[in-house]
């Protein structure tokens, strides 16, 4: 047995990161499918969470990936009131290559011999003309398009429910939630970035951008003139003056090089899993910036694709998506009650909410 591999079944199995209730390992060799299916906890309900879609180095890279997700869903999922459990998945390749219909047919019979255990949605890599596909297999399908009954495209919400953690951020921090004259950047102006982008112009914000992809920042600033791109992330950080530093790319921007150069005030932005390790968010505390939880602020997606299990309502999910500022309102006064970075204090509002849940299934 490999170390790598020894590493992920000690994860799985044994340390604090685990607890996994179930991973699935797909292969469909005929459309090139490979595929790990990750359920963390079903206590709350089904496991709901979305498909990555990435090249990855190594297998075992793609599935301590799924398992980090779909830990972060569950978390993601009790701190936005939802009755789901977390899950997540994620498809080995890229897409622009090996994306295909058969491909994806087959991952919806995967996701489907699971009998609702697991509920997928987008991701990175995946969008709603995928859902439409794999839902011709799977009725646990969500982030499908109107067309087919479903809600759309769910980094609208997402992206509002980041600015309304910022808006919390500013509340607690200089007491007015006015985003206005703040100089915030943004890593990362994909499917959620961009949307971000209007909602911070539109309070007249100043507003900084960076992506590794050059349309994308030349979408924004072709729109948006007074938009400052720069660039990198690592030039981003650094920006002089910064207040608000918004992640929305891909995991572990908070780490050992980035924590000690940031100049921004606070974090909050919408990538999944910032904190590349336990401790960083102590490290970001100690440097007096407030870090609003990932998981937290980057809900409103999920929020949306949950309501289309039930029949979508925009204005139900909008309204849903904007107590995202109280709860990120809560999570700062728990950890300066409690004496702890903010992202100890919102772990333990979702695990709270979680015990509770499986304690009162198992005295049925």
């Amino acid at each position: 047995m490999t170390d790598v591999t020894h590493g992920v079944l000690h994860t799985l199995f044994q340390s604090d990161q685990g607890g996994h209730e179930q991973v699935v390992l797909c292969q469909d060799r005929a459309s090139g499918l490979k595929a790990v299916i990750a359920i963390h906890s079903t206590a709350l309900g089904p496991a709901l969470g979305g498909t990555r879609f990435y090249p990855y180095a190594t297998e075992e890279e793609a599935v301590a990936d799924a398992l980090n997700l779909a830990r972060g869903m569950s978390y993601k999922n009790a701190m936005a009131g939802l009755d789901h459990g977390g899950g997540k998945a994620v498809i080995i390749g890229d897409p622009e290559r090996i994306k295909s219909e058969e491909l994806l047919l087959a991952y919806g019979r995967f996701v489907a011999s699971l009998g609702g255990r697991y509920v997928t949605a987008c991701d990175v890599g995946t969008y709603v003309a995928d859902m439409d596909v794999v839902a011709r297999e799977c009725r646990w399908t969500t982030g499908r398009s109107p067309e087919n009954g479903g809600a759309g495209d769910s980094s609208v919400l997402t992206a509002f429910g980041v600015y309304q953690g910022m808006r919390a951020s500013a509340q607690h921090l200089w007491g007015d939630p006015s985003l206005r004259a703040k100089r915030i950047g943004i890593a990362g102006v994909g499917k959620v970035g961009h949307h971000l982008v209007e909602h911070l112009i539109a309070e007249g914000a100043e507003v900084f951008v960076t992506d590794v992809r050059e349309e994308a920042v030349r979408r924004i600033t072709e729109r948006h003139r007074d938009v400052l791109a720069v660039k990198d992330t690592d030039e981003l950080i650094r920006v002089d003056g910064l207040d608000i530093y918004a992640p929305c790319a891909l995991g572990g921007a908070l780490n050992d090089d980035t924590v000690p150069v940031l100049t921004a005030k606070v974090v909050c932005g919408a990538a999944n899993n910032q904190l590349a390790h336990p401790g960083v968010e102590k490290d970001i505390a100690d440097r007096g910036i407030l870090y609003a939880p990932d998981y937290v602020v980057n809900a409103g997606g999920v929020i949306q694709v949950a309501d289309e299990l039930h029949g979508f309502d925009f204005d139900r999910c909008k309204a849903k998506a904007a107590k995202i500022y109280d709860t990120t309102l809560a999570i700062f006064a728990r950890a300066k009650a409690d004496g702890i970075p903010p992202a100890a204090a919102a772990d333990r509002i979702a695990e709270q909410r979680m015990h509770e849940a499986a304690e009162a299934r198992r005295t049925r």
